[in-house]
């Protein structure tokens, strides 16, 4: 049985400055726990360095109010696009889907900064659940990181 390759998508501008947020993630995910904790509780590094492509981390969260963990190779680093691809490598949501990969991308239109985080996967089983709470995550945690940032 061939599998089903999916994509989701979402935007969310974002006030608090698009290189702070792209810097964040790509170069400093270990913080956001601080900024964050109700999303991620932790960001270990188990190869390279943050923000290069074939580095592998370890990320601790809370999805749908499970504790979870999925570790991740960093691809397509793009300082000047402001984009980062982290690879499912093995973790709870790897029950799930196969080959996920979650694409963040910062850009500006007419002065304003927007967040799009691209998830794409393939499910194992049909009867498996698209992630679209993981796509919710995102945004809520987008938003979150931004109150955090700029202030409510």
């Amino acid at each position: 049985m061939a599998l089903l390759a999916c994509k989701l998508v979402a935007q969310v501008a974002f006030k608090a400055g698009g290189d702070v947020f792209h810097h964040l993630l790509a170069n400093k995910p270990q913080h956001l726990a601080k900024a964050t904790p109700g999303f991620v509780q932790g960001c270990d590094l188990h190869q390279g360095s943050y923000g290069t492509n074939g580095s592998v981390i370890q990320w601790k969260y809370t999805l749908d109010g499970k504790a979870q963990t999925a570790k991740v190779a960093i691809q397509d680093v793009d300082k000047e696009k402001k984009q980062i691809a982290y690879k499912m490598v093995e973790g709870d949501l790897a029950q799930l889907y196969k080959n996920l990969l979650v694409t963040i991308h910062v850009e500006t239109k007419d002065g304003v900064d927007f967040v799009t985080w691209t998830i794409e996967y393939e499910l194992i089983n049909p009867d498996n659940p698209h992630p679209l709470s993981l796509l919710s995550f995102f945004i809520d945690f987008t938003k979150q990181i931004e109150t955090h940032i700029f202030g409510p």
